[in-house]
């Protein structure tokens, strides 16, 4: 049984200096890194905290935010600002009026600030120069705009040291300052030191090339695409190592991680993604078949059984992307280990057809009042987990992708039909059934939880499990037909967790009566939502869902916190930024509205351009070369119209199917305007 214990945080953000605290009214943050260092920019225009700060990282040790290298505990983030002082009044001059946002000018990923104070203009810009050592550049340049001669003293630093510089500024003059910021991963400290000049290299200049590089001539989606691409990369290190919530849980899963390896994947990271997945089968999965959560190696009954299934459809996915097979070859007595792990007697229930313990999807289990019984997305993803090890199988000549096939259907039926257990009713599809066949709508915590008697799983009311957000993910993924009535029962199911509680819009993750933790919107759970709702045609969900993400503390960087509402810290941990929000944003924007599918046989592209998006351009890498598109709306088409340089397997009207072939491939043409229709 899993210790409460494991759910208590001691780091308290009402000690110390207020930049410890990771949620600072209306701030946001930057990410930056390159696998030997990561970095954050905080911008607090609110007054809570630094109105700017630099946070340094060592990617390879996961930490609080009040531990971070530039970080001291007495004056928190200042030192690392950059101060001017007038020395002919002696006056200091702090940024304030702060704008920020993504630069892409040299071909790197940078964080720019513009700001003035009393007519000194001062642009900063931060950026990760190369890909093959420790440091983080700035790049201050300082204007005077007066009529008049200024004389100055610029300083920033770190705790511990500061940079200092004298300089006279006449009129319309500016001066450039770089700043070099080095990680020194064997003592697991930060120098800082002035250099003449930053010149980003052309190995990181090419690499980023070489990424996706897609544009929807929205700036909205640009902007979501372009800072999930970045941030993702960023927090990742070269060992594949990151926190499944930055600065609150210091812990990795197998899900959240297989889930950003197939981001990474998506957004043309293929070798960070190999590396992050690969070190899941050899560090995170035993040598049994079962995964690790939280960094813990679990019991069975609290075993987190879609793990399995996650983590194999990742390693298709990135396969059938980057075209690395021989990751799969050399780990293939594990990978099988994997999918086979689940159908112990332990498990199994040979009436249901279907795998059963005490622990669900969002990670309550039996103190929490989880009976043993069913979990849909653990029949689910194991499930589609079989079909991708049958496909990897086939491609690799191995034996058993009939088998595990045959499995993963006879699983789907369960699901699907089964007379007494499937997960399904008149609401669509359903969280939970207990042994004996009955939905498990209400749970029943034990006395001793250990959690604070405000969170809501602790009041005196019914505690419902249903609906839930990832009911959605069979239709995102089209296990059931977006147009099935099952979808839409369980699409319209989800209308009540918009708005639970709370006005500010976004969707909790589940029926915020049962929440373990505190009530709130999840980015990512609705980024569930946006996806399913692609599938079924539902666009004025996926606009309000990107409208509302556009509206949050995070917006302007495109780094959201896992969750959005008032976290009980301590006992729970401070809320972080969760990188799997970038891999759910990627693949919205990739897999289903831009849709560039990969299996096993072809490339299969089936564009859904929301309203308000008319062209669609770029490239991206597939295998050992790139697939360019170039796609526009036509209002006068009633189907795709899309023409290449290779020939097509087959077409039909909303989707063409384009072979591997070891050559560049070419897609341009037009396709039907999309009839928005809202659905309820």
């Amino acid at each position: 049984m899993i210790d409460v214990q494991e759910h208590i945080y001691h780091d308290d953000p009402k000690i110390g200096h207020s930049d410890a605290r990771t949620r600072l009214k209306d701030a946001y943050y930057f990410f930056l890194g390159n696998g030997f260092i990561s970095a954050a920019i905080q911008i607090a225009p609110a007054g809570e905290g630094s109105p700017m700060g630099l946070l340094i990282m060592n990617p390879e040790q996961l930490t609080m935010k009040r531990d971070s290298l530039t970080l001291s505990q007495e004056s928190g983030l200042e030192r690392t600002i950059v101060q001017i002082v007038d020395l002919s009044t002696s006056k200091t001059l702090v940024p304030s009026n702060i704008e920020a946002g993504w630069e892409n000018k040299s071909g790197l990923p940078a964080v720019s600030l513009q700001w003035t104070v009393e007519n000194i203009k001062v642009n900063e810009l931060f950026f990760c120069p190369d890909n093959e050592s420790a440091y983080i550049a700035r790049r201050i340049t300082i204007t005077n705009q007066h009529d008049q001669s200024k004389k100055i003293r610029v300083t920033t630093g770190i705790p511990g040291k500061n940079i200092e510089k004298n300089v006279k500024l006449f009129p319309a003059e500016k001066i450039t300052i770089h700043i070099k910021y080095t990680l020194n991963t064997n003592k697991n400290n930060v120098s800082i030191n002035a250099i003449p000049e930053t010149v980003p290299s052309g190995t990181a200049i090419d690499y980023w090339k070489n990424t996706t590089a897609v544009s929807f001539h929205h700036p909205l989606l640009d902007h979501y695409l372009n800072a999930s691409s970045y941030q993702l990369k960023g927090v990742v290190s070269n060992a594949g190592k990151v926190d499944a919530s930055i600065w609150q849980y210091n812990r990795e899963w197998v899900r959240d991680h297989s889930f950003m390896g197939i981001g990474l994947t998506l957004a043309g990271h293929h070798e960070a993604a190999g590396v992050l997945l690969e070190r899941l089968l050899t560090q995170f999965v035993s040598e049994k078949g079962d995964t690790y959560d939280s960094s813990e190696n679990r019991e069975p009954e609290d075993v987190e059984l879609d793990q399995n299934g996650i983590l194999i459809y990742a390693l298709k996915t990135y396969a059938l992307w980057s075209g690395d097979f021989d990751l799969i070859a050399r780990n293939w007595p594990k990978i099988v280990k994997v999918a086979d792990y689940p159908f112990q007697d332990t498990f199994v229930h040979k009436s249901a057809g279907l795998f059963h313990n005490c622990r669900e999807f969002w990670e309550r289990h039996k103190i929490f009042g989880i009976q043993d019984g069913f979990e849909l997305m653990y029949q689910f993803f194991p499930a589609i987990g079989l079909n991708a090890i049958a496909a990897l199988a086939r491609i690799l000549s191995k034996n058993g992708s009939d088998r595990w096939d045959k499995l993963a259907d006879e699983l789907k039926q369960s699901i699907l039909f089964h007379p007494e257990y499937a997960l399904v009713d008149e609401r669509g599809f359903i969280k939970r059934r207990l042994l004996n066949g009955d939905i498990e709508e209400i749970i029943h915590p034990e006395k001793e939880t250990g959690l604070p008697d405000v969170v809501p799983l602790m009041a005196e009311i019914e505690h419902y499990l249903n609906p839930d957000t990832s009911n959605v993910l069979p239709i995102a993924h089209r296990f059931v037909e977006p147009d099935s009535e099952i979808a839409k029962a369980t699409m319209k199911s989800m209308a009540i967790l918009w708005n639970q509680h709370w006005t500010d819009g976004g969707y909790g993750r589940y029926h915020a009566s049962s929440e373990a933790d505190s009530r709130g919107a999840w980015p990512f759970a609705s980024l569930f939502i946006a996806r399913a709702a692609v599938e079924m045609g539902d666009y004025e969900k996926v606009w309000k869902i990107l409208n509302w993400l556009n509206s949050i503390p995070g917006s302007v960087s495109g780094a959201w916190f896992e969750m959005y509402g008032q976290r009980i810290a301590p006992p729970f941990a401070q809320v972080g930024i969760t990188p799997w929000t970038w891999s759910e944003m990627i693949v919205l924007l990739i897999h289903h509205i831009l849709g560039i599918q990969p299996e096993e046989n072809y490339i299969r592209i089936s564009p859904r351009l929301l309203p308000g998006v008319n062209n669609v351009e770029g490239s991206l890498p597939i295998r050992n070369n790139r697939l360019f598109l170039d796609i526009e709306v036509d209002d006068e088409l009633s189907s795709h119209s899309l023409k290449s340089n290779v020939k097509l397997i087959n077409t039909s009207q909303h989707e063409i199917f384009v072979p591997y072939l070891d050559e560049d491939i070419f897609i341009e043409g037009s396709i039907p305007s999309i009839k928005s229709e809202l659905r309820n």
